[in-house]
């Protein structure tokens, strides 16, 4: 038995939906892969994920969708995330916060817990840390699943790297998530945890992170604010593959694009 689960990066835009409306059904069957996770936090133009946007991705083929600190940009999806727990927003957010981070799901016969943490540094200090985070969902959990992934989003690659590390042996695979640009030191650790530091996205690749260039340029040589706007022409769609063993230990991790 194994299962193969494919981690796709923060859509960006109805564009980057559109994209997955059209192709990840046929990528998902083609890779032969098991469980689908999807990044949605922006897949609303700009910021944010709207009702629509992620009953579209789950139409897609999304079995779970994560999120991060644009999560709460949209204040349809507040029910959606308390209706839906294949919707995720990062588990380190005050209790308070409409829905929750984690979620175990059947796939390939296993049981898989699905996480979804935000870091603290150079991004939101006032929530919870995302290592003590983990660690209560990994005891609140205990005995109930066979496999565990987790989608980090983080700015700094050294909290994602540092978080893999004392997560080693202890789940399945840890992503990163948020700065929109792939990564290529994907690699299985000591432990057996697999891990890279970002996975990329899904949105237009000529702009600046999805973003009109243009807008994001005249932001710099300025320094005043600009209204942002999505960019257009060819949209890119990357992720990974993670195999991961019966003994919840991955085997392999490779990059792909959709």
């Amino acid at each position: 038995m194994k299962l193969r689960v494919l981690a796709i990066g923060d859509v960006t835009g109805s564009a980057g939906v559109e994209y997955l409306r059209k192709n990840l059904r046929r990528r998902i069957g083609e890779l032969d892969v098991s469980l689908t996770v999807v990044n949605g936090e922006n897949a609303a133009d700009i910021h944010g994920i709207s009702e629509r946007d992620a009953k579209d991705l789950f139409e897609a083929g999304a079995d779970v969708i994560t999120t991060g600190n644009h999560v709460f940009s949209r204040r349809d999806i507040y029910l959606p995330l308390e209706d839906d727990p294949c919707l995720l927003r990062p588990d380190n957010f005050p209790p308070s916060a409409p829905g929750c981070g984690s979620v175990i799901v059947s796939a390939a016969g296993m049981r898989v817990l699905c996480m979804n943490l935000q870091g603290n540094v150079n991004m939101n200090v006032a929530l919870a840390s995302p290592f003590a985070a983990a660690d209560a969902i990994l005891s609140r959990e205990s005995g109930k699943y066979d496999a565990a992934v987790l989608d980090f989003h983080a700015e700094a690659t050294s909290e994602k790297i540092a978080l893999a590390l004392y997560l080693d042996g202890r789940v399945s695979a840890v992503w990163g998530t948020h700065t929109h640009v792939a990564t290529a030191d994907e690699r299985i650790l000591p432990g057996g945890t697999a891990y890279v530091t970002d996975i990329g996205m899904t949105g237009p690749a000529d702009g600046v992170l999805g973003v009109n260039a243009e807008v994001i340029i005249r932001r710099f040589t300025t320094a005043m604010p600009q209204r942002f706007t999505m960019a257009s022409g060819a949209v890119e769609s990357t992720g990974i593959l993670v195999d991961i063993g019966e003994n919840g230990k991955a085997t392999a991790i490779s990059r792909v694009r959709i």
